[in-house]
């Protein structure tokens, strides 16, 4: 019987498409196996198998698929599932699940590969740049265009391509591109297995240096004494021996060894026990570990309220402990790749190599690899990462850890799926019923809402470990001392005096400021003109050490104007302080002191993470100054002074959950202040010294500040109480726009009443030369989601159905953050 399969595409387009499979691939094709399928009149594309049937569709000529990748699955059961939820939850299509889920390296797709024709014969001189690329080609006639666009320098070289497809001077076919590599090791062995007598032949008549590597070889390889020989490769012969590849080539030729591939895994292996025994709790962490347990017979998600440094980490590790001894998996999820660092660590101290790590920073054939052994029996039984590890396979989950969950960085903002890790892991957890815990200082309001509800568990750890004091905030009011003119730079004479100290007493500072860069802006003294990006509505950020104004938004970099092109006048000064800044300022006031930056410029490869982190633990860095990177749960034992610059930037934010964000940063902050021997000082400056929040922080009341923004969102249907959905539209001409979005607000508007706010432009009104409107659609919280994504997805669908509006880019960011 013909069999036919339903594949997804990692495409953004609805739905799964349905191929033939070949006779001679029947029995093997299987769901969740990957297959290289046709697709339009000339690509390729890796597909997943998400259903193998024997239903002919109607109506169109099926193509077959054109080969097979993988003899088992390498998505499961359970994987399925899970992607359907997010597309469904997050309206988004599968294909932007799969591409979003799945490491580049598994992904195949065609590439364009341009051939010289030999037989061509220009008529006619050709022009320069067509000519620079056929010389490229003939020192090497087959090429992909990116390796020709690369190799050119030449802008829009599709064009040129395209003219000389016209003039026949070239061909083009497409050719799958294959990104990951198995890693593999070239070993050495004897050809043949020459015994004893054999081998001394040949010592009594091998010349001098071949006869040493071969006697070297016998040597380490105890090949007269171990069976089998112990491997060696190839440059570790050669080194022991401290031979020539000239040498071992002679012997090859001789057929005394032969030379092979062996492929060996990029991750560490399985070598060493663990080290370290787990620490025993202390009276507060048994109790709430008792707790918490004890949550977990009733509910499937605990939240752990506990302050900074009460030893939340510790409990953790103890929880995993008790699930591995189970035979299940453990997932640690964490906001920033800069705390895997530290906390990879402890882990491995107790756990050895049952511990993987996956994030972003690692490279790409690393996690392929990470993936494949997750779909082996000897998988990890800890997975530790950040959000994208919710999409690795797991054999039997049995326990998920969110640390840190009210974090930002935890909700993917582009591209799609924009989804929240914390809750998206909520529902993997529950796919394989496992139990979640969610831990932190400062809970977001609808974790907590959920837990005095009911619906979580809720336990508190109030102490911290050690009986070690809350740090002492001291407010600095910056806008008096501003008009007495007494701050220098952006530093109170305060925190100055206590950083002094501090360095006296060979202690740690860190110096908080959520802005990187040199400076926000640079305006011209004399007309005021601010430079802005050309593709974004967007004042300019300047680097000092990258000498160039560089776009937060698109990444686009501009050179320094030599004067003011609006008045040609030559004082452009700087506004505003970032990081780097304050690096540069707290390097004048103290020389002597070592200082690193620890913001999205400093940490772009995985190993500069490592480092800053690893000098500031061992003391070779005095002062840190970090943006929100270094409020995330960090640990270190020597510091005693931490500054934060400016609040008021935080406060100040036009959302609605900006006072939350506010405090919640402020607390964490304030949290890596004296936490091994003493307490520590936090100096807080702010221009509104009497803010509420401002005075919730000092006080530490999380319970006040949840409260006062309970009312507040109740009143103005805000979450908890309501699920907010963002419509975005974004288009180039912005007259056209403004009609789309209103045609789209009244569609909404008829659907769903008063609940509709919009179309209104963001705060940030155009991105990458696309101009944005955003409607807002608030939906009560007990009111059926299945209903309301129908009718979300039905408007847009009615409204990209006009003519007028087919290159509208509509999207929905569910649960936005």
């Amino acid at each position: 019987m013909k069999r036919f399969v339903d594949v997804i595409l990692p495409l953004p387009l609805p739905g799964s498409f349905t191929y033939s499979v070949p006779d001679d691939l029947t029995e093997e094709v299987k769901a969740g196996c990957r297959v290289v399928v046709p697709f339009g009149p000339k690509k390729f594309y890796t597909a997943i198998v998400a259903n193998a049937h024997a239903h002919a569709p109607a109506g169109y000529a099926i193509k077959d698929i054109a080969f097979l990748l993988d003899a088992t699955p390498i998505l499961l059961p359970a994987q399925f599932d899970f992607w359907k939820w997010i597309a469904d939850y997050y309206l988004c299509t599968p294909g932007d699940v799969y591409k979003a889920a799945l490491p580049s390296g598994l992904k195949l797709e065609s590439e364009t590969i341009v051939e010289y024709n030999p037989d061509f014969e220009a008529d006619t001189p050709l022009p320069e740049r067509e000519r620079r690329l056929l010389d490229l080609l003939a020192d090497k006639p087959s090429q992909s265009v990116t390796q020709i666009e690369k190799a050119s320098g030449i802008k829009n070289v599709l064009t040129v391509v395209g003219a000389l497809l016209d003039r026949e001077a070239i061909r083009v076919k497409e050719e799958l591109k294959r990104t990951y590599k198995p890693r593999v090791e070239t070993r050495v062995r004897l050809a043949g297995t020459p015994g004893e007598r054999a081998l001394h032949v040949l010592f009594d008549t091998l010349p001098d240096k071949q006869l040493a590597l071969l006697m070297k070889y016998v040597e380490r390889s105890g090949y007269l004494t171990t069976h089998p020989p112990r491997e060696m490769t190839k440059a570790e012969l050669l080194r022991r021996a401290d031979a020539t590849p000239a040498v071992l080539n002679a012997l090859v030729k001789k057929k005394i060894f032969e030379v092979y591939h062996h492929e060996v895994g990029r991750l560490p292996t399985s070598e060493g026990q663990p080290a370290a025994s787990l620490h025993p709790l202390n009276t507060f962490q048994r109790q709430a570990y008792d707790e918490i347990r004890r949550s977990f017979l009733a509910k499937n998600v605990c939240l752990l309220h506990g302050v900074t440094s009460s030893g939340k980490t510790e409990i953790y590790i103890h929880l995993i402990g008790e699930t591995i001894a189970q035979g299940r998996q453990v997932l640690y999820l964490l906001p920033e790749i800069a705390l895997t660092t530290q906390i990879t660590e402890r882990l491995r101290r107790v756990f050895g190599n049952r511990l993987g790590i996956y994030h972003s920073k690692f490279p790409d054939a690393e996690r392929v690899e990470i993936w494949r052994k997750q779909l082996g029996e000897e998988s990890y039984d800890i997975i530790l990462g950040v959000r994208s590890s919710i999409f690795l396979p797991f054999r039997d989950l049995g326990l998920v850890i969110v640390d840190e969950e009210h974090e930002g960085t935890y909700k993917q903002q582009d591209p799609a799926p924009r989804y929240h890790a914390r809750n998206a892991a909520i529902v993997l957890a529950a796919l394989y019923g496992a139990k979640t815990l969610l831990g932190t200082a400062t809970p977001s309001i609808e974790s907590w809402q959920n837990a005095t509800e009911g619906k979580y568990g809720l336990v508190s750890l109030k102490e911290r470990y050690q009986e070690i004091r809350l740090p002492e905030i001291v407010p600095v009011d910056i806008k008096e001392l501003h008009r007495k003119k007494r701050m220098v730079g952006p530093f109170s004479p305060l925190l100055t005096r206590y950083v002094r100290e501090a360095l006296e007493r060979k202690e740690q500072v860190i110096l908080f400021q959520n802005r990187r860069g040199f400076a926000p802006m640079i305006e011209c003294r004399a007309c005021g003109w601010v430079p802005r990006c050309q593709n974004c509505d967007v004042s300019l950020t300047y680097h000092k050490a990258l000498g160039q104004l560089t776009c937060h938004y698109c990444g686009q970099a501009y050179r320094v104007p030599p004067k003011c092109p609006a008045c040609e006048g030559t004082e452009l000064v700087s506004r505003g302080f970032g990081t780097e800044k304050i690096e540069d300022d707290i390097k004048a006031l103290f020389p002597e002191a070592t200082v690193a930056r620890m913001d999205l410029d400093t940490t772009r490869t995985r190993s500069a993470y490592e480092r800053i982190i690893a000098d500031f633990e061992r003391g070779k860095t005095d002062i840190l100054i970090g943006t929100q990177m270094v409020s995330k749960g960090l640990d270190f034992d020597h510091v005693s002074v931490v500054g934060i610059l400016n609040a008021d930037t935080m406060l100040n934010y036009p959302d609605f959950r900006a006072y939350e964000r506010a405090f919640q940063l402020m607390a964490q902050v304030s949290g890596r202040a004296g936490r091994k021997n003493k307490q520590g000082r936090v100096v807080l400056q702010t221009k509104s010294i009497d803010h509420p929040i401002i005075r919730q922080v000092i006080a530490n009341d999380y319970e006040g500040m949840v409260a006062s923004q309970l009312a507040e969102r109740q009143a103005f249907h805000y979450p908890p109480y309501y699920r907010l959905i963002y419509v975005y539209l974004k288009h180039r001409d912005e007259t056209l726009l403004d009609q789309m979005a209103a045609a789209m607000g009244e569609r909404l508007g008829a659907v769903f009443g008063d609940r509709v706010l919009g179309p209104d432009k963001p705060p940030v009104a155009r991105v990458q030369t696309l101009f944005i409107r955003k409607i807002v659609v608030k939906i009560e919280r007990h009111a059926p989601m299945t209903r309301a994504r129908e009718l979300l997805l039905r408007v847009r669908q009615e409204t990209l159905e006009d003519q007028r509006y087919k290159s509208l880019l509509v999207y929905y960011d569910v649960d936005p953050m």
